[in-house]
């Protein structure tokens, strides 16, 4: 939580409604497997 961001694996952009949030499944999937916790938030948009 203190450092910087590793790896860009997708984004999400409030303003607009269609196709707003893109995420790259196989590397969200990969880091969850290496430890990484995702926020609250996170969980919510991804449905995960």
């Amino acid at each position: 939580r203190d450092g910087g961001w590793i790896e860009s694996i997708g984004h999400y952009n409030p303003m607009i409604k269609e196709n707003n949030i893109t995420v790259d499944t196989e590397r969200l999937d990969y880091w969850i497997g290496v430890g990484a916790q995702m926020s609250d938030r996170v969980k919510k948009i991804t449905g995960k």
